[in-house]
């Protein structure tokens, strides 16, 4: 057989019963995961949440497998197609996304080399989204210490490591 990847579009949070569904009928299937941080009332967790939310990725031979069946499959939308025949991905793609997995099988995003003391920074989410400041000091392997400019004075703040990004 020649497997060839496509991309299936799933219902809103319904990527693993897609993709349980698709094994069942004898399809190779790809949901790349990676660990992500919850905030809700005030408490963090981590899930296991989808790299591309509801999109699953299926490997086929359209000329042997009876591809038309995904469309009724549960949890599944549609199969992304151009026109009657649906899209191929380069293998390439999923090989590159595969070379970003660890030892667990989740994707893992470098953030790269740590900022140096009075770099521009700003805050992605939170309360002080969007403000722009200055790097300090990293205070452990979460946290990062960050001087921002509140009400005409710079007041240090310390926040999750995820919550900056280079300005």
């Amino acid at each position: 057989m020649s497997l060839s990847w496509y991309v299936v579009e799933t219902h809103p949070r319904a990527e693993a019963r897609a993709e349980m569904h698709l094994r069942r009928q004898g399809f190779e299937t790809y949901l790349p995961r990676y660990r992500k941080q919850r905030r809700h009332a005030r408490r963090r967790e981590d899930i296991l949440a989808p790299l591309f939310p509801r999109y699953i990725f299926v490997a086929m031979d359209t000329a042997l497998q009876r591809w038309r069946t995904i469309h009724s499959t549960l949890g599944v939308a549609r199969l992304v197609a151009f026109g009657a025949f649906p899209a191929p991905v380069r293998g390439s793609v999923i090989q590159e996304i595969r070379e970003r997995e660890a030892e667990d099988g989740l994707i893992r995003f470098t953030l790269g080399p740590d900022p140096a003391r009075g770099d521009a920074v700003r805050v992605t989410d939170g309360l002080l989204e969007s403000c722009q400041g200055f790097f300090e000091d990293i205070t452990d392997s979460e946290r990062v210490a960050v001087l921002l400019d509140i009400l005409g004075r710079k007041t240090r703040v310390v926040l999750h490591r995820s919550s900056v990004a280079m300005a």
